[in-house]
């Protein structure tokens, strides 16, 4: 019964929306192409302008579902839009600028609806429209949003090919159609500008990406702040290693570096500043000396976004990778460097050794920055450091065996690896080691290094991604947010600093087999899991991200460098922006020339109408009625009456006829033009046409 009530239901709700008026139609379709367009941007929106904009939209749909009067420009324009500017400055300080003045075009774009009352409001909206359509890729790039806003734009044409159909009730799939086609029309010019078109600095910035209680990189770790952490399975980056033999790597080389953190206060990790005031100038002096040996692995990175003028790349890589356009430089703790932040989708060459050795081999002054504690914090992991000190079998100055027994005791005490250790209090390694005895990678790592200054050994504390999984279409190893990873490194003499995986002794899978806590499901993936089965919904998610990896390859990642490469293979031996200009040039002046070559043949050889009405021209000019090319069926009509009404005093009743069939024939030709189902009408006037009886010439012509 609820389905035959469902089914009775959407049939009424067609019958009504096909028996509305034309404007009301035109009016809800047009309403519900902006709210789409708008849809996209509503997360970054603020709260007042997705409100207004829903307020006013659904407002607007009333009054047109009703056929009720449009409200006073005062309200819209006296009242409401000074209100929107307000609310603009309000929310973002000014009305100027990007987010600004994105948010104050969609307050506009809907306040605009309530003054649609002409084409010049409809023609004001369109241009609204298209405007926040564009700014839409303000916020994202990716291929969904682009996918989302192809069918904005086919929506944008339609109702605007809509507006410009003003003579009867054409429907809506009609002019889809029409707008589909100049779309489609329209697409190699489109693929021509973006392939030829010189490439320049990015137009607008990419999102950025908040981690305030997601797995993900930052500058800075702060400890025991964050009682739960929410895996967030967002790509940090792709890599494609060179030698396939390559693509998939042991886990222990896996590690991508980020930023070593070696300043703590007791809650916070940073990595220090350079500043001349103090003893961190001494620190920042020291050299790499970085050594590598064995086999290099030789790779590509695709980095996503994240605002921030780190590279990943592997440990450890001697030379600076190949990012034309940017220039890089590695730092002492052997992090790889931007000159600006990373802001779009950046692809870029590597050499990593896995096998290798940094630091000073002997002790220098500045190691000592590295066994500092703050005063006051974690007694008993002082405690325990004094005891083991104290302990003859670690006795003398032995740093392996302090690590190795650190690492004993994470084995062995009962410690646990999870995202949901709670808020810690004021002591956070006292509270690890000795309380709560759980926590994730921050936690294990801040423990261990803090137990290791303790000791009077240096350690620090390395932030950076460890792992990732490998896509089986296209072979690219993918590193996520929920990689994000901190380890530690402690200095050993005559070994320099070394690698110390605290988080390996706790949850060994966690470094050793890729193995990741599971990252919580949505209700609509968890449905969609129960019904086709987790593993077709595994290889759906593959499928899409090697999908959208092509889009990051070949589109967001289609740089001025790549423009060049192509150039050359068109035979351009030394390319510039002048030969991308007159490339471009002729590709559009050719196009524009087969256009409207074509456009003219089309519209005078192979338009049906078009011949119809040619046809009946040359019959009435055989009759003696001289015709010019421009006049429409109604003219013609008019002419034809005019002609044989009046020559030679008044027409026999049998030419009258004659001209009231040929009169009614032309008025009925020029409706056909503009009739939903032309083909139809238009072969019944061809019929007819062949039994029209034709006047004859007029004596003397």
């Amino acid at each position: 019964m609820s389905s035959l009530s469902s089914i009775k239901s959407g049939a009424s709700l067609r019958q009504t929306l096909a028996q509305l008026p034309r404007d009301a139609r035109d009016t809800l379709f047009l309403l519900v192409v902006i709210a789409w367009v708008i849809a996209p941007q509503v997360p970054t929106l603020p709260v007042w302008t997705t409100l207004l904009a829903a307020g006013v939209l659904v407002w607007r749909g009333w009054l047109a579902w009703h056929s009720r009067p449009l409200p006073s420009r005062w309200i819209s324009s006296g009242l409401l839009a000074p209100l929107a500017v307000a609310g603009t400055v309000f929310s973002h300080g000014t009305f100027v600028g990007r987010e600004a003045g994105v948010t104050l075009v969609i307050a506009l774009l809907a306040l605009k609806t309530l003054e649609l009352r002409a084409r010049r409001d409809a023609l004001v909206i369109f241009f609204l429209g298209f405007f926040t359509m564009i700014s839409s890729f303000f916020n994202s790039q990716s291929l969904l949003t682009a996918a989302a806003m192809l069918l904005a734009l086919l929506g944008m044409l339609t109702a605007l090919v809509n507006a410009h159909m003003p003579v009867g009730r054409p429907p809506l799939v009609q002019a889809f159609r029409t707008a589909f086609t100049m779309a489609l029309l329209g697409a190699p010019i489109m693929a021509a500008l973006f392939v030829f078109f010189p490439r320049m600095a990015p137009l607008w910035g990419i999102p950025g990406d908040q981690m305030v209680g997601r797995t993900g990189l930052s500058g800075s770790m702060q400890v025991g702040t964050i009682a739960e952490l929410a895996l967030s399975d967002a790509i940090a980056f792709r890599i494609k290693f060179d030698d396939p033999a390559q693509a998939t790597p042991p886990a222990s080389s896996l590690y991508f570096r980020g930023p070593v953190l070696s300043g703590f206060d007791g809650r916070e990790w940073r990595a220090e500043p350079f500043r001349e005031d103090s003893s961190w100038a001494a620190r920042a002096a020291l050299p790499a000396n970085l050594k590598v040996q064995g086999p290099a692995l030789r790779y590509e990175v695709t980095l996503e976004p994240h605002k921030r003028p780190w590279l990943m790349v592997l440990e450890s890589t001697p030379q600076a990778p190949e990012l034309p356009g940017n220039p890089t430089y590695m730092t002492q703790d052997l992090q790889w460097m931007t000159t600006r932040p990373v802001t779009d989708v950046v692809r870029y060459r590597a050499e990593s050794y896995p096998e290798f050795r940094h630091g000073p081999t002997a002790s220098v002054r500045q190691l000592r920055e590295f066994t500092a504690l703050p005063p006051g914090f974690n007694p008993r992991t002082l405690a325990l450091a004094a005891q083991m000190r104290a302990d003859p079998a670690l006795a003398g100055d032995d740093t392996a065996a302090l690590i190795e027994a650190a690492m004993a005791r994470l084995r062995t005490g009962g410690y646990t690896y999870t995202l949901e250790p709670g808020v810690y209090g004021e002591h956070t390694a006292d509270e690890f080691w000795f309380d709560r005895k759980e926590g994730f990678c921050e936690h294990i790592a801040s423990a261990f290094v803090v137990l290791m200054r303790a000791m009077d050994v240096p350690a620090r504390i390395v932030t950076g991604y460890q792992g990732g999984g490998q896509n089986s279409l296209d072979g690219y190893w993918t590193v996520r947010q929920s990689d994000a990873h901190a380890w530690a490194e402690v200095w050993i003499a005559e070994r320099g600093w070394v690698r110390v995986d605290p988080t390996g002794a706790v949850a060994p899978g966690r470094v050793g087999a890729f193995e990741r806590l599971p990252i919580p499901q949505g209700a609509i993936a968890s449905a969609v899991g129960n019904v086709i089965g987790a593993n077709a919904l595994q290889q759906m998610r593959a499928v899409w991200e090697a999908v959208n990896n092509r889009w990051n390859q070949w589109v967001l990642n289609y740089s001025q460098n790549s423009q060049m490469d192509l150039l050359k293979k068109l035979g351009f031996e030394s390319p510039s922006w002048q030969d991308l200009t007159t490339i471009l040039g002729s590709l559009l002046g050719v196009a524009a020339l087969g256009g409207a070559t074509w456009t003219w043949w089309e519209r005078r050889q192979h338009d049906p109408w078009l011949r119809l009405l040619g046809r009946t021209r040359k019959r009435l000019e055989a009759a003696g009625l001289p015709l010019p090319d421009h006049l429409p069926p109604r003219a013609i009509a008019q002419r034809v009456q005019a002609h044989w009404g009046t020559a030679s005093g008044a027409a026999a009743p049998s030419t009258q006829a004659q001209v009231q069939r040929i009169h009614d024939w032309l008025l009925r030709l020029e409706q056909v033009r503009y009739a939903p189902q032309p083909a139809q009408q238009l072969g019944t006037l061809r019929r007819e046409f062949n039994t029209l009886s034709w006047p004859q010439p007029t004596p003397g012509q």
